[in-house]
């Protein structure tokens, strides 16, 4: 009875085997396009339909590889940058970039034929843009800490605090940062005649053009206080677009332009090239505050230039 019991298992056995092989070659015949035992190596789709434009499994497995291993290389940094949370990835850049129309109650006269002035980007994806200004603080950290994490900012300089360490931007810009003007000595604007504003924006135009080797677009006035003649001489130097900010972030806090006190897809936020003389804390200890209020609120930081 016993040798019974072991012949049919032996058979149900080798039954199975002989599946899984049926199966594999099945698999594998319609995997490199071939029916079995037919004559025509692609498969044709039935009538009506498209042919199937799927890559092969072996690009998707590659795909599916460098995905897994830039996000773990992602989580990797946030821990060792002390991020509370691992930042989110932002989406493509849009195809069709958003027209930028000047914030209402930000105008000046003759507005439509200058560079439009905004606070935010029209968009719906849950996206926001850091912006840093002046250039006082040259942390190194801040360099290899936004390396690391993949996190895009754009830079607006001044030339009487950048002329210090000229090299430090130009490393920044080599890591694929946008350079952009911020006048040459940080001073209040409206209270200049035209000439006198526009030798602050197009010399700080020049000094970017002969060390960084591009003319900037962008265009921050100081304190965010601007004019009429701040526009016009913003446009006669090569200008296309100011961005203001929504909110602004500092090691230990922000500050908020809106009522809701709260992030919008789109909006802009300031910061400074500042640190502990200033600060209670350090510019990765700044880039911690705003990652945290960014991430919670299920925002990624995007490119700005990729939106303009």
């Amino acid at each position: 009875m016993q040798l019974v019991r072991q012949t049919e298992e032996s058979a149900r056995r080798r039954k199975n085997q002989a599946r899984a092989a049926a199966a594999v070659i099945t698999v594998v015949a319609i995997a490199s396009g071939c029916a079995v035992g037919g004559e025509s190596d692609t498969v044709e789709p039935a009538h009506g339909q498209q042919p199937l434009q799927a890559p092969p499994a072996r690009a998707l497995d590659s795909y599916a590889q460098r995905l897994g291993a830039a996000q773990a290389a992602r989580v990797a940094a946030a821990k060792r940058w002390g991020l509370a949370k691992t930042p989110l990835a932002a989406p493509p850049a849009p195809a069709v970039k958003p027209r930028l129309t000047t914030r209402k109650g930000f105008e000046v006269k003759g507005q439509s034929s200058l560079p439009p002035v905004f606070t935010t980007i029209p968009t719906k994806e849950k996206v926001v843009f850091l912006t840093i200004d002046d250039g006082a603080e040259k942390d190194p950290a801040l360099l290899r800490m936004m390396s690391d994490l993949k996190l895009p900012y754009t830079a607006f300089l001044s030339d009487y605090l950048v002329k210090e360490d000229y090299a430090y931007f130009g490393t920044m810009q080599s890591r694929g940062i946008t350079l952009n003007n911020h006048t040459l000595n940080h001073r209040y604007l409206p209270g200049l005649s035209y000439e006198a504003q526009r030798r602050e924006i197009c010399g700080m135009q020049d000094v970017i053009t002969k060390h960084y080797g591009k003319r900037p677009e962008l265009f921050r006035p100081p304190y965010g206080n601007y004019n009429q003649d701040s526009l016009r001489a913003a446009k006669s130097c090569g200008i296309k677009a100011v961005p203001l900010w929504a909110s602004e972030a500092f090691a230990d806090h922000m500050e908020w332009r809106e009522w809701d006190r709260d992030l919008h897809p789109g909006d802009i936020i300031l910061t400074h090239f500042r640190g502990r003389a200033d600060w209670k804390g350090t510019m990765p200890d700044m880039v911690r505050k705003v990652m945290k209020t960014v991430t919670d609120k299920g925002y990624a930081v995007a490119r700005l230039e990729d939106y303009l």
